[in-house]
């Protein structure tokens, strides 16, 4: 168990958004907890009072969005402390199971602010930057882009610029992680109740950052390769961390395991936000069915042709678009099955 020197609901991130949903009646036979972290058919809960392990098994009721994740608030029996409800949710992050296109995978939720964590070296790709702000337009979560250990490029400036580049009003902090005086600006987005999803690949610095967040050394860390810069996943499961901060004054922290593959699904306003630029001027095309290729009229093609779009961006919005159709279809298909299944029942 994780020592969080008995919280207030108001410290753990509770909002009237959550607490208008708990009717006076729920209020005297159930509490409200929040998920610290979330192990194989177990989920770890703080509350005022409680700090417990409880089961996650039996409640789902559908899909697995209605499995908790780490983030949520949950509702328990006040005596056999057993769950009874996960409360509606402000944000979720998802995304399909990796190799396996039947089943989603449950990120984090409730999260207030996303730092997508990115080092300055050859984890720099603008496509997966790209790929995280979606999930957190979709969310409706502000981004931050994080760009750690700067020692490692020779002009990270220029790294900053082209993650700024990315969308207008994008937040990106440059820090050393290791570093509590470099990486102390981060705890604007991580005040009291505030909670922080912390994203990236394996070896970026991750779980660095959060202990210096922290103000301990409590989760393990490794090097990464030095032929290709590849990390190994130190982090392994889910996990809430509290801030440091005066009085309990600090927020949480989402530690997340490094994530190889983002497919998309379900993202359509969030690839379109994103790629704000280039979705503006499809709306100028003659046909509505436009497919940007050989079509008279298209206004994508006479964009690129006069150099005020970049093909390479006009091809990674495609690409996300397109595989955003795909599995989103797939992901309809998937609840069809499960609806048809409870019927049965």
């Amino acid at each position: 168990m994780i020592n969080l020197s008995d919280p207030t609901l108001a410290q753990l991130g509770w909002k009237p958004f959550f607490s208008d949903q708990v009717s006076a009646e729920q209020s005297l036979a159930c509490q409200p907890v929040r998920v610290m972290s979330v192990h194989r058919g177990r989920v770890t809960v703080a509350g005022e009072g409680v700090e417990d392990s409880i089961s996650s098994i039996g409640h789902v009721q559908g899909g697995p969005e209605d499995r908790p994740t780490v983030g949520d608030w949950l509702l328990i029996d006040r005596t056999t402390r057993s769950l009874v409800r996960i409360l509606d949710r402000t944000s979720l992050f998802k995304r399909p199971a990796p190799g396996d296109d039947r089943r989603i995978q449950l990120i984090a939720a409730n999260v207030d602010t996303l730092f997508i964590v990115t080092a300055c070296d050859q984890d720099f790709n603008v496509a997966r930057i790209e790929r995280y702000l979606v999930l957190a337009r979709e969310a409706g979560v502000r981004p931050v882009v994080v760009l750690t250990k700067a020692d490692l490029s020779p002009a990270p400036e220029h790294l900053v610029e082209a993650a700024r580049a990315l969308q207008s009003g994008l937040r990106v902090e440059l820090v050393d992680g290791r570093d509590l005086a470099s990486a102390a600006h981060l705890a604007e987005y991580c005040g009291l109740g505030e909670t922080v999803g912390v994203v990236g690949s394996s070896g970026v610095g991750k779980s660095t950052l959060v202990n210096t967040l922290k103000g301990s050394d409590s989760i393990a860390t490794q090097a990464v390769r030095e032929n290709d810069g590849k990390g190994r996943h130190t982090t392994t499961v889910r996990e809430m961390h509290r801030v440091a901060g005066p009085a309990g004054e600090g927020g949480w922290l989402v530690d997340t395991p490094g994530m190889r593959e983002i497919q998309m699904s379900e993202v359509a306003s969030g690839v379109d936000e994103v790629f704000d630029d280039v979705t503006a001027v499809t709306l100028e095309c003659r046909f509505a069915n436009c497919v940007h290729a050989d079509e008279p009229g298209c206004a994508i093609r006479a964009a690129i042709a006069a150099g005020t779009l970049d093909p390479a961006r006009v091809e990674r919005w495609r690409k996300l678009a397109e595989e955003d159709a795909a599995n989103s279809g797939t992901a309809a298909g998937r609840r069809s099955r499960a609806g048809k299944a409870r019927k049965r029942r």
